[in-house]
This record gives structure tokens, sequence and C-alpha cells, in this order.
């Protein structure tokens, strides 16, 4: 049997209706209004653990005309204000660098001058959030919300409901499984729904525990698949 060859560390598409909305149903909405710039309020600063859809729901705003998405990682011309965009997109502001936090802050400042529109993201509110104190500051001027992650039984929910979506049968004890031996979060989850959804393709066996533990040991061992009898 030929061997699959996966790339479960791919980026997946991201849009603000792939966002699994959970109990974030007001700041869901808000993000909305920011997308099509018809939010009262300028700023939003969205807080969560890793795995919360953060980066989801900034490169969902991404894609709408006028957006600009800056990375923790980004060079001090992505935080230069241009008028051209309308809407800039901070991820993992915690993350920022010395040199990069004073750039943030004079960013923050062009776009409330201008009237433009500011969402940033970190992992704690901002009262606590370890960066510079005028930037800490400026995270709390506008809408603050923390992003509640799904609970097993909605992972599990929104998942089934990809894999009817697409057609892919999945066996009862499949997703369970899942949660319980691969990363918890909806991005690792959904990307490992589309591998399992290639690997039942592939090798001509449909989505049971056997067929996802080859994929596990794939991806976590670097081994070749093996064959599983017994369910």
């Amino acid at each position: 049997m030929k061997q699959l060859v996966l790339d479960l560390g791919a980026e997946p598409a991201y849009s603000l209706d792939t966002f699994q909305i959970g109990e974030n149903a007001e700041m869901a909405h808000l993000m909305h209004q920011f997308a099509q710039r018809a939010s009262r309020e300028h700023f939003c600063y969205l807080w969560g653990e890793t795995g919360a859809g953060k980066t989801h729901l900034l490169q969902g705003l991404a894609a709408t005309p006028g957006s600009r998405y800056v990375a923790a990682g980004a060079d001090a011309a992505e935080f230069v204000y241009a008028p051209d965009a309308s809407l800039y997109l901070v991820d993992d502001i915690d993350q920022l660098s010395p040199q990069r936090q004073i750039d943030a802050f004079a960013l923050f400042n062009q776009v409330r001058e201008h009237g433009a529109y500011m969402v940033c993201t970190g992992p704690v509110p901002p009262a606590v959030l370890p960066v510079r104190e005028d930037l800490r500051t400026r995270m709390g001027w506008g809408l603050v919300y923390e992003i509640h992650g799904l609970s097993d039984d909605q992972k599990i929910a929104a998942l089934t409901q990809a894999a009817e979506a697409r057609g892919l049968t999945l066996s009862a004890s499949v997703l369970p499984y899942l949660l319980s031996h691969f990363k918890r979060d909806m991005r690792s989850l959904s990307t490992m729904l589309d591998a399992l959804d290639q690997y039942s393709l592939e090798t001509q066996r449909p989505v049971t525990v056997p067929l996802l533990r080859d994929l596990l040991l794939q991806e976590n061992q670097g081994n070749a698949p093996h064959n599983e009898t017994k369910e």
C-alpha cells in the first residue's frame, strides 16, 4: 500500500463564517460589524487561550477589502498607517518585540486619528498584558472580549457537521477518540478531519478508530501506517 504524504501543518483558509461561535455570539456579531466598518466602536481587543480562535477571526477579517493583518513577527513597515487600509489586525500583541510595541502604539494613535478600525489579540486581559505601559493601556480603551473555547460536545457537533458537509461518514467513536489523543484546538482538529478524509479515500477504508490510529502514528511518530482489523 502506498503511504500517504500528509501536510498537517498547512494553514487552512479562514473566514468569519467558518468560526465556530459557541458562547461568543455577541463578539462574533461585532466582528461582522468590523468587517463592514459599521461598528460605532473603532477598537477591540480579543483575548483567550491558544486555539480559541483569535487568529481565525483576524484572518477572516483580513479577507475583507482594505484590511491589513499584522503578525507578531512583522517588520516595521507593516505598522505604518496607510490611507488605503481602514482596518488593522495585530495578532499576538504580547509577542511583539520592544521596538514593535512602540510601533504598535504609534499605529494605534494613527488609527484613532484617522477614524480607522483596529482589532488586536493577546492571551490575557489588558490589565495583565506583558507589554509596555502605554500600549497596555491602549488595549483597554475600546471593547474587550474574552473568546470562550468550545466544550467537547460543541467541538464534536461542529466536526460532525463539517464531516457531513463533505459527505464523510465517521464511526461513532472516532471524534471522542480524536479529542482524547490529539491536539484539542479546532484548527488542529479540523485539519485532522481533512487528513482523515484524504487518507480514507487514498486507502479505500472507512473512517474508523483503527484508521485514525494509523494516521496518528504516521503524524506523531513518522511511521508508515499499519493495518488493524479490530474496531
